[in-house]
Order: structure tokens, then sequence, then C-alpha cells
């Protein structure tokens, strides 16, 4: 069993900070999407910072984290969503640059992207990281690690989707942790390849389910 860990949302300074300090305590390294306007807070900024410092990778996920890109006609969506948040992070991108749509609930469907949005990941040379594993922390901040544990157990490698927001989940992520080492898990911080449909700008495989005609 292969597991790579991603964190989405934050970053929020108290709840990233205990992420952190429970994957230092297990040698995790895992990625980070940030949201772009959670940076200007300076301790966000800072916890950002430290993420980085400690070796994970840091990604973009949107400026806003609150338009699909899929449902928006304005091409400029793209450029502020995507280009602003690059902006705000800055020389905080490891490696590269790496950008995850916001799929709202982690429904993957033609609303992630739109044409803009895919031409802008390109010219950028973006690598597009998605996911296969969701078990909604966010909304059953108890229960997850239980969800996750069981989905984790249907694929040889999964990419899961957490969450460092103040919901109290991520208290129950020492435990999380523990069962993936009980386990006998490999836990990687590289990426599934059928969860990265763009690679340095380059198209991997068809993007029709994706994307908005």
């Amino acid at each position: 069993m292969k597991v790579t860990l991603t964190f989405d949302n934050g970053p929020t300074a108290p709840v990233t900070s205990q992420v952190l300090d429970t994957l230092a305590g297990h040698g995790v390294k895992s990625t980070f999407f940030l949201v772009g306007e959670n940076l200007t807070a300076p301790a966000n900024r800072a916890v950002a910072e430290r993420a980085a410092a400690e070796g994970h990778w840091i990604g973009n996920h949107t400026l806003t984290h609150t338009v699909r890109l899929g449902d928006s006609p304005d091409p400029a969506t793209a450029e502020r969503e995507i280009g602003e948040a690059q902006r705000l992070i800055g020389g905080l991108a490891t490696p590269g640059q790496l950008f995850r749509p916001y799929g709202r609930g982690g429904v993957l469907d033609r609303r992630l992207l739109n044409r803009a949005a895919l031409g802008h990941l390109q010219r950028h040379g973006f690598t597009c990281v998605l996911w296969n594993s969701v078990p909604h922390d966010w909304d059953d901040p108890d229960g997850w690690v239980d969800t996750c544990l069981a989905d984790l157990r249907t694929r040889e490698w999964s990419l899961v989707v957490l969450h460092d927001l103040p919901t109290g989940a991520m208290s129950h992520l020492p435990r999380f942790l523990e069962a993936l080492e009980s386990l006998g898990a490999d836990i990687l911080q590289d990426f599934p390849p059928d969860c990265v449909p763009i690679r340095d700008g380059d198209v991997r495989v068809p993007l029709d389910h994706l994307l908005t005609d």
C-alpha cells in the first residue's frame, strides 16, 4: 500500500502548525496546497514558510477557493485565481509550480477547469495534481480516519486530500499515521501518475472529463 498525503485550504496558523508537528514526529513529508489569500496574514505566511523549510512541498489551490474554474465564463478568472495565488506563494513554490483546482467536495467533473485555465497551466509550466481519496475530514471530523483507512485498501497507491482547517479533524492525524504505520504503508511525497494529468505544462492524458467546453 502506497499513500501520499496532501493538505488543502490552509495555511491556518494554529492548525497547520499542529499538522507540521505531527508529520515531523512521524518523519512524513507531504504537500500543502495553499489558498493564496490566506498568505496575506503574517502568521499564516510564517507557518507556510516553516512547512517549506521542513521539506514539505507547497502548491497553489487558487486565490479564493470560491470559484470552480469550469463554472466561470470569464477568461480573466483563471489569471486571477491561479496567477495571483502563485504570485503570493512566490519563492515558497516547490517543486516547480504545483496547482490543485477547487473541486467543491472533491468532485472530479467538467466544472474543474475551463479552456482559459488549461491554457494558463500550459503556458506557465504548471503541474496539475488531482486526487483519488477524499475522506471528507471537513464534514466528518471524528469519523474520517476509519473512512480513509477503508478507502486506502481499495487501491495500490492513494493520494489523500485532508484539510488543515480548524474543524478538529486534525486532532486525529496522529491516530491515522499510527494506523498507516501498523499497516506497513509506504508513505510517499511523490504523486501517483494517474493523479497528475498535466506535468510541467505538458498534458499527459485526455482532459475532456475535467474541462468545460
